[in-house]
């Protein structure tokens, strides 16, 4: 065993950790101690969606020790931070093993420090902890999710008083408060008198915010004739989702009973992600049953929404999240349009990964589309860096979508309504959810992308991840899948190469591990570690013309060819 792993565990058998953690050590140690390397060769780091990992022991585990740590120097920066104020945070949590004894866990750790706590008394959608910072004015927040990680996962992500996640400078001082720490520094002993319980006050005031910003014109004819189905995957949109679509006047809606209940094991699916048809599988069965319209899932933590609509065969299909984005940001600039509320210093957001049409898609309503790097605290950022602006509306590819500013995270509470609305008024006029996103194609050209994410744990897997995207940057390729590359975008060193001119531009946008390829036939491809879990992620986008509706299929099915070939010439495996 390396000798830096084992002087790190060793540092873990002292008084300040309790006796059945050192016990759990000192017996791997004498019968296995190779199972005590993932948990501490590493220090567990905050990435795109704040801190996540393997709920265990170690410095690389989730665990009381390493989220006391976090909150304690969290603690003493706010005070650093906050001078003379009366600081105030607030607490959510999920579905997740543990999730609930660990809030209550960092709201002791927070009072312990003269904080005063709001704490859900049950498990919320993590939009809803957004939503709550700038309603009781709160400091920062926490939310205990590890979204749409396997069962064994945990995490602990970190909000700001806009309501949304850390951005620099914060985040790089709040961490360097936190390396500075000792564990033997962390106060456990609460204060009961700090922490206030809250819920369903602030649930209705979320619920009408929810409805204000995603429900439109529509009336209560056209939303009741909407077949609806909805699974919240065993997830925390169950408490908040339903009572949203009511109070918006969706009175049919069908709810997967077998994934209603909150649970942290995910009985019923592989993984508990939107993103992944076999996810919504019982969902779409039960749509088949009840001929629905629309089917709509949502992640543990609720901010990832998946949409399935029915095709021109009449086939329930799941849109992927650069469609859903498009299709709900060109709803919103339409509505915005029709009641003459572009004025000219309006913006929408998306991500560097996520299709280029949403450019295409602000230029076509004369609207600033404005990009950023992957993780929506980046478009949160935004919305703080230009208050001068009226933000409309936002996503990224990872079935993320922002509606407006009253939540600064990507928010499938109302991204649901407002999936509701478009596919409630398209039946309305004799079309359909899908028929509506032909008709964009026809207008700004057929997008068409597809994202290929290579997992590879621990310690070997980060290394080889890391190889990758080192052999990347040291022999960049000059042509793929037969069409010449004209820009390549290094946003580690963030220098943009003109592969024609063979000039440079500096990319002004904070560094991250990330490299694009664009090509002379239009196509682009996006290399990129995870933040927040042990893959590495391919994102490739092609398009074309679509002369008229009719030619559809013919054309998605050469776009498709086009990403075969492309993904076989980098053969990611």
């Amino acid at each position: 065993m390396d000798s830096k792993i084992l002087k790190n565990i060793e540092s873990w058998l002292t008084p300040t950790f309790d006796q059945d953690t050192q016990n759990y050590i000192k017996e791997n140690l004498d019968s296995n101690p190779n199972s005590l390397i993932e948990g501490f060769y590493k220090n567990l780091e905050f990435g795109t969606g704040g801190m996540r990992g393997v709920m265990g022991v170690g410095t690389n585990r989730i665990n009381k020790y390493t989220l006391g740590k976090n909150t304690q120097g969290l603690s003493n920066y706010l005070h650093q931070e906050f001078k003379g104020e009366d600081l105030k945070v607030a607490i959510a949590f999920d579905c997740r093993h543990n999730s609930k004894a660990l809030a209550k866990l960092v709201a002791d750790v927070f009072s312990a420090n003269d904080i005063k706590v709001y704490l859900f008394e049950d498990l919320r959608p993590t939009p809803e902890l957004s939503f709550t910072l700038k309603h009781l004015n709160c400091h920062c927040g926490i939310v205990l999710t590890a979204s749409h990680n396997p069962p064994e996962y945990n995490g602990y992500k970190v909000y700001w008083q806009d309501g949304g996640q850390l951005v620099p400078p914060q985040d790089a001082e709040i961490i360097n408060e936190i390396n500075n720490l000792d564990y033997s520094e962390i106060n456990f002993e609460g204060n009961d008198n700090l922490i206030e319980y809250i819920g369903e006050e602030v649930d209705n005031v979320f619920i009408n915010a929810a409805v204000e910003n995603g429900s439109f014109d529509n009336s209560e004819t056209t939303k009741s004739n909407l077949n609806v189905v909805f699974t919240s995957l065993h997830g925390t949109s169950i408490a908040i989702i339903p009572e949203t679509l009511k109070r918006a006047g969706y009175s049919n809606v069908h709810i997967v009973k077998e994934q209603e209940v909150p649970n942290g094991d995910f009985p019923t699916v592989k993984s508990p992600n939107p993103e992944e048809p076999e996810a919504l599988k019982m969902a779409l069965e039960l749509a088949d049953k009840v001929d629905g319209d629309i089917v709509i899932g949502t992640d543990p933590d609720s901010d990832r929404v998946g949409v399935a609509v029915r095709d021109l065969n009449n086939n329930m299909v799941l849109l992927n999240g650069n469609q859903t984005m498009v299709m709900m940001t060109n709803f919103l600039l339409h509505q915005w349009k029709t009641k003459g509320l572009i004025k000219g210093k309006e913006f929408i957001g998306s991500t560097i990964v996520s299709t280029p049409m949403m450019i295409d898609l602000g230029m076509a309503y004369n609207v600033e589309c404005k990009v950023g790097l992957t993780g929506f605290k980046w478009i949160a950022k935004m919305i703080k860096d230009f208050p001068e602006l009226d933000f409309i509306g936002g996503g990224e590819e990872s079935f993320g979508f922002m509606v407006g500013d009253f939540v600064r995270d990507k928010d499938a509470v109302t991204a649901t309504l407002l999936a509701c609305e478009i596919a409630a008024q398209a039946k309305a006029n004799g079309s359909s959810f899908y028929k509506e996103l032909i008709k964009l194609y026809v207008d700004l050209g057929c997008y068409k992308e597809r994202l290929v994410a290579i997992t590879k744990k621990g310690i070997e897997g980060a290394a080889a991840i890391k190889q990758i995207m080192i052999d990347a940057r040291d022999t960049p390729r000059t042509e793929i899948a037969g069409s010449k590359v004209v820009m390549v975008e290094d946003y580690q060193s963030s220098i943009a190469k003109n592969m024609v001119t063979n000039s440079e531009e500096f990319i002004d946008i904070p560094k991250s591990n990330v490299l694009i390829y664009y090509t002379e036939d239009g196509s682009k491809i996006a290399l990129r570690p995870s933040g927040t879990e042990p893959k590495i992620k391919f994102y490739v986008s092609v398009n074309t013309q679509l002369d008229k509706a009719e030619n559809f299929l013919t054309t998605e099915a050469q776009l498709e060819e086009k990403i075969d070939a492309i993904l076989k010439d980098f053969n990611p495996s």
